[in-house]
């Protein structure tokens, strides 16, 4: 009979997934991230942080040894956890674990404040002095008393007072100075008062007796009126003039106007004759003078069917275009030089100089160039249309001579 050994239980050892806190996050893997999130190089941040790039990655990297000064590690891991919005004394110990890098003790900033602390709490112990049990004691139930004169600095209170000194200084002096602005003085004279205007004789009176108004008689109107009348309005003489400014005529009046028969009767007759027709042939001899230049005659471009038409002036500038309908014209302003014409479908443009018609600017459907748009210049290089060759030309001529 054969015989079976047991088999062994063998112990299998439960296989579970890690997550994603199984794993240790360093702090420089957490400050690449947030970098990341920001989306923020190494450059960017030593252009904001004004720390140089290299210190930047020895934080990350928890490589202590790249910094010069090891005075200075903690404020660089600080300000680069705050830049990261990370708590700064959390990330800075992470990186003293992480790297190995330790302060000297007499370099710490956190040694020097608790020293400063424990310094200030036992001054604090040394200045309560009481013989009452609970006077110095710190419990919830018996709070310790204190003046209301203990937060008050002794500078303080002088400086105050200075203060207040200055401000009622210069608060009396306004005072002073607008009671002085307000004050109204009175100063008698020597001279006795005169009368300013007297009324008549039967008004003057002593000074004396102007308090007996009985005795004073009734004024007149005639004394109210040279009393309240100003004087000044009897000095003007108003003379009306012969007749209004319009109506007046300048030949017949002042230097313009010819000598009369009384301030010629002292010479002869005859010499005055013999002056008077030598005068009138003198007269008709002599043209009138020409003080204004005669206006040149008017400039039109016409078109007898559609045509574009473009005019610029001497200086380049477009002054007119357009596409101009059978029948229409287009009247040139006055300019000091004349302007230049582009046209298309110049077989129906003319030119209009006065009551005369000159054309065609060109062959029919043609484009004519540069033409210039002067009366002189038109009437020389072009002839007068002829109405009988173009029937356009002719029915434009009939409708104006209708109209």
């Amino acid at each position: 009979m054969v015989r079976l050994k047991p088999q062994r239980e063998e112990a299998r050892a439960e296989v579970e997934p890690k997550g994603f806190d199984d794993f240790e996050v360093k702090l420089g893997d957490k400050m690449r991230g947030e970098r990341a999130t920001l989306g923020k190089s190494l450059l960017d941040v030593q252009r904001e942080l004004r720390i140089k790039a290299s210190y930047i990655a020895a934080i990350e990297n928890c490589d202590a040894s790249v910094f010069e000064t090891p005075g200075f590690v903690a404020g660089y891991v600080r300000s680069y956890a705050r830049y990261l919005k990370l708590d700064p004394e959390i990330a800075y110990e992470r990186f003293c674990a992480e790297s190995g890098f330790a302060v000297a003790r007499g370099l710490s900033s956190d040694d020097q404040a608790k020293a400063k602390a424990r310094n200030d709490t036992g001054k604090k112990r040394a200045k309560i002095v009481s013989d009452e049990l609970f006077d110095g004691a710190k419990t919830p139930y018996a709070p310790t008393q204190s003046s209301a004169f203990v937060g008050i600095a002794p500078e303080a209170i002088g400086s105050s007072m200075i203060l207040l000194a200055v401000i009622g200084l210069i608060a009396y002096g306004a005072w002073v100075v607008l009671q002085e602005i307000q004050k109204v003085s009175v100063a008698p004279v020597e001279q006795a008062p005169q009368i300013a205007m007297s009324l008549g004789p039967e008004y003057d009176t002593a000074q004396g007796n102007i308090g007996d108004e009985a005795s004073l008689p009734a004024p007149t109107a005639e004394a109210f009126d040279r009393l309240y009348r100003p004087q000044a309005l009897e000095v003007p003489v108003i003379v009306s003039r012969d007749a209004p400014i319009a109506t007046l005529d300048p030949s017949t009046l002042g230097s313009f106007a010819p000598p009369t028969l009384e301030e010629t009767a002292f010479a002869p007759l005859d010499l005055v004759a013999e002056d008077a027709i030598e005068l009138a042939i003198e007269e008709a001899a002599t043209p009138d003078p020409v003080v204004v230049e005669q206006a040149a005659p008017q400039v039109a471009v016409l078109a007898v069917q559609p045509a574009w038409v473009r005019v610029r002036a001497s200086d380049g500038s477009v002054i007119f275009e357009k596409i101009l309908a059978a029948g229409e014209e287009y009247v040139l302003p006055q300019l000091e030089e004349a302007p230049t014409l582009r046209a298309g479908n110049s077989g129906a443009v003319y030119f209009k100089v006065g009551s005369q018609i000159y054309g065609p600017a060109g062959g029919p459907g043609g484009v004519a160039k540069n033409v210039a748009l002067s009366s002189a210049s038109l009437s020389d290089a072009y002839s007068e249309a002829d109405p009988t060759i173009d029937d356009d030309l002719l029915n434009y001529i009939n409708l104006a001579t209708a109209n």
